[in-house]
């Protein structure tokens, strides 16, 4: 397990005995500190999830920061090791949204299918998104379950295509009243903070039922979450500024300056007889979340700009995050151009996609001469069988 939190960090996750925030490799219940607290958070900080924190706005977030931070300056503050708790999804998700924000993941999927006209003319308009199932996020560690469903016409079974997307996801805090529209100066006061996701995809279900109105159920059987979530306060030492777009957007669209994160990111992948062997994971991409074409508050004016209500614990996702290099792909659809050209690993095996047995890791981090380094954990998932299949018995590892 990942751990690196930094007093400057503290992220604050879900255990089942209830709030927690993690400091290097311990973690802080919040119940037991909670006469500690300022007032105007402690009802929230006592619930098992993070809903009611998020909907207090930032001030109130800041106020709990600060004075967390006092409090983990105490030497005599009761902490936890941090491989002692087990943590559970951190938010309530009402609801769910995938962007499509990397041009770079848009233009190599789009000449997979579209050679001729890989990035679609709304593209530079607009962050496309669309409308993910909210039931089946599940937090870092759950086993993902291979899923079944139509390949093609008149043919059923196990998907043969399975991938992993790497995203960062982005909580709502403070919501918006329905009808009402937020503008672009004010869309990050509305973003509580961020996790690892991944976003897991049957490449094959998904071809053949996108047409006419997108992804459907080659989305929505699994997606994964990192369990610890780093606010926005954390992340702000390590803005960026934004890739020139052209066309300029639209006002409503126009980005605050250093709208982007200075993100690295990272995925590593074994499989079951890498294990067996003692194989280190092998890592397939390095990319950065500054390298998107949207912002998250981008993401947040425009999903707003109909008038639709975001609610405290609505989780936006960045899309695939991939870059302009080979080794900074985030998926592999990309990396094995759909399958043709199978990924070696170090046992000799091969992978056009996942099979049953792999495991994917995703980390993140951001550092920067002069400030601590801020991780964002690690999110993982290990792919089972489909229902009806020889499971294998579970392993040791």
């Amino acid at each position: 397990m990942i751990h690196g939190f930094p007093l400057e960090n503290l992220p604050y996750g879900v255990t089942r005995s209830g709030m927690a925030v993690a400091i290097e490799d311990r973690v802080l219940h919040l119940r037991d500190v909670l006469d500690r607290l300022p007032a105007g958070v402690r009802d929230a900080c006592a619930t098992g999830s993070l809903n009611a924190l998020m909907a207090l706005g930032r001030p109130r977030w800041r106020e709990l920061r600060e004075r967390l931070q006092q409090i983990l300056r105490d030497t005599t503050t009761r902490l936890t090791p941090i491989d002692a708790v087990e943590m559970i999804c951190p938010v309530d998700i009402g609801d769910y949204t995938d962007f499509y924000a990397s041009i770079h993941h848009a233009t190599n999927v789009g000449s997979l299918f579209r050679p001729d006209n890989p990035l679609l003319p709304n593209y530079k308009h607009i962050p496309i998104g669309y409308h993910g199932r909210a039931s089946s996020i599940v937090v870092s560690g759950s086993p993902v379950r291979r899923p079944q469903g139509q390949l093609k016409a008149g043919v059923f079974g196990p998907s043969q295509s399975l991938d992993y997307e790497l995203e960062v996801g982005f909580f709502i805090g403070a919501g918006n009243a329905l009808g009402e529209p937020v503008a672009i100066d004010q869309a990050e006061d509305h973003l509580f903070g961020a996790c690892l996701l991944n976003d897991w995809s049957a490449r094959d279900i998904q071809a053949w039922e996108y047409q006419p109105l997108g992804p459907f159920l080659g989305k929505s059987f699994a997606t994964s979450i990192s369990p610890w979530v780093v606010t926005m306060d954390a992340l702000a030492p390590f803005r960026a500024p934004m890739p020139e777009h052209d066309p300029p957007p639209l006002p409503y669209l126009a980005p605050p300056s250093n709208a982007a994160i200075d993100l690295y990111l990272e995925v590593h992948l074994s499989s079951r007889r890498m294990r067996e062997e003692g194989t280190p994971p092998l890592r397939l991409s390095r990319g950065n979340l500054r390298d998107l074409y949207w912002s998250p508050a981008q993401f947040v004016a425009h999903h707003t700009s109909n008038g639709c209500n975001l609610r405290p614990g609505d989780l936006l996702a960045s899309g695939t995050v991939s870059g302009p290099t080979r080794d900074s792909l985030g998926s592999l659809l990309e990396i094995t151009r759909r399958g043709a050209e199978p990924l070696a690993l170090p046992t000799g095996e091969t992978r056009g996609f996942l099979e049953d047995g792999d495991e994917v890791v995703m980390t993140g981090w951001c550092e920067r001469e002069g400030y601590a380094r801020i991780e964002l954990g690690s999110c993982a998932g290990r792919i089972i069988s489909s229902v009806g299949a020889p499971v294998a018995a579970p392993q040791s590892d």
